[in-house]
């Protein structure tokens, strides 16, 4: 007993005496975490700073970060992925479809009406990704996966009933499916980044826009345009888009163990969920805001909605066909994304 106290006290002696061990111990970590969305924006403050805030407090202040919103470490936003991967940034946050069709398989989730639920769409997201997509993001350590409420028709001078009242109509694309659906429409589609849409919208350079909800006030959009149209949730979202937080993946493995799990317990399908979830319930504010101004609310359902979801059909297949013609199956992925929707939207 004796000679086995004397070993513990030793083996302590060591460990406090050791100064390898009390800077494993007390290392701590910087991280640099950018992204293109706006300081006071709802997805920064409320989604990405709520984050950081959690993961330094989980981590007893050892992993704080270091906040870059507006692309402040320079570069687009079509870098960021590039960013993370080669460590510019050690935190990204961005939509993959910046870089449209680099991502592929993730793009079914952007289809037209695939989904009306950010929280279960964004568990449907991760566990696709991980099970039949696990190179999709194979550069990067993953750390969510998320997607945000539905998108809305925004318009300066007429409502959007039907598909017809799209004829002709200079729009605003947000994703690489939901701007071959306005194609299909009769609408001219035009791409370009978000903040570019109030000065397009007030100089006429587009009629309208679709955007979700949730953005409209940091863009302005409830005062610029008077009309907008949204979809029934029996119907679906009119687009989503996909959103990835990512890390970069040297960075994560010097991590020390326990830092490491700080990391990944904050991670994961319930992070993504978390995040879908926020971000749709900024619609709610974002939806108010047009309201109190006056502004007309158009529900698009039954026969109306009809005329818009007959061409998503077109869009569908379209992306079937693509994926087949990049050696996948495109009939599976689209299958597989709409079972899991269905399979967490029952959980919801």
């Amino acid at each position: 007993m004796i000679q086995r106290r004397t070993l513990l006290k030793t083996g302590a002696a060591i460990a406090v005496g050791s100064p390898a061990l009390v800077g494993f111990a007390q290392q701590s970590v910087t991280l640099k975490f950018h992204t293109f969305m706006a300081p006071q924006s709802h997805v920064y403050l409320n989604m990405h700073k709520a984050w950081m805030d959690k993961v330094t407090k989980d981590s007893g202040g050892r992993i704080k970060f270091e906040g870059y919103p507006a692309m402040q470490l320079g570069g687009g936003p079509p870098q960021l992925y590039d960013q993370a991967k080669d460590g510019v940034a050690d935190i990204i946050w961005t939509l993959p479809g910046y870089t449209a069709g680099r991502f592929p398989r993730a793009e079914v989730f952007e289809l037209p009406f695939i989904m009306n639920n950010a929280d279960a769409t964004s568990r449907a997201y991760w566990e696709y990704i991980h099970t039949v997509a696990q190179d999709e993001f194979k550069d990067v350590q993953t750390l969510a996966l998320h997607v945000h409420g539905p998108g809305v028709f925004h318009m300066r001078d007429k409502l959007v009933r039907t598909a017809d009242d799209l004829r002709g109509v200079k729009m605003r694309g947000p994703t690489r499916q939901a701007t071959k659906l306005l194609g299909y429409l009769g609408a001219t589609p035009v791409g370009m980044p978000l903040p570019q849409i109030p000065d397009a919208l007030s100089k006429g350079v587009i009629n309208g826009c679709t955007i979700p909800w949730e953005v409209v006030p940091s863009v302005k959009v409830q005062e610029l345009t008077k009309h907008h149209s949204e979809f029934a949730p029996s119907v679906g979202a009119l687009y989503t888009s996909v959103c990835i937080m990512a890390m970069n993946k040297a960075k994560y493995q010097s991590l020390p163990p326990d830092l490491k799990a700080i990391i990944d317990a904050n991670s994961g399908m319930e992070t993504s969920a978390w995040l879908g979830r926020v971000q749709q319930e900024g619609d709610i504010p974002g939806r108010e805001s047009a309201a109190k101004r006056g502004n007309e609310i158009h529900v698009i359902s039954g026969e109306e909605a009809k005329s818009f979801t007959s061409k998503a059909q077109l869009v569908e297949q379209e992306w079937v066909q693509d994926l087949d013609k990049r050696g996948f199956n495109g009939k599976q992925l689209l299958d597989t994304a709409k079972s899991l929707i269905e399979k967490y939207g029952k959980k919801a």
